[in-house]
């Protein structure tokens, strides 16, 4: 599966072996939220896909509250599918988005 048509995008989904990875670059803003989520829901949702989704930050510039919304309710979608969701590579900002917020303990934290 490979949904990645346009290398501008802000959101984009690939398989990594057995684990789906939806890519997140650019600024997640409360404008570009909705791209985010949905395209989170279609990942989780996909019948026969895999039960690990990474969320790959690596390129990820800015995350305000609306983006992590999107990232709270789609762990809270895996999770009724009995899905996995771990994210790769956060930045710094968002890191700190995320011990403010203390959703920290909600999301592994992989770089791999």
């Amino acid at each position: 599966m490979e949904d990645r048509e346009r290398p501008e995008q802000d959101v984009w989904v690939d398989v990594d072996g057995q684990r789906l990875v939806v890519h997140v670059g650019g600024e997640m803003d409360i404008e570009r939220e909705p791209m985010l989520r949905s395209a989170l829901h279609t990942a989780i949702t996909r019948p026969g896909g895999p039960d690990e989704i990474v969320i790959d930050l690596s390129d990820l510039s800015f995350c305000d509250s609306a983006g992590l919304n999107a990232l709270i309710h789609a762990r809270q979608t895996a999770t009724e599918h009995g899905r996995h969701i771990s994210l790769r590579n956060p930045q710094p900002q968002f890191l700190c988005l995320l011990e403010m917020t203390g959703t920290d303990a909600l999301f592994p934290i992989t770089d791999t």
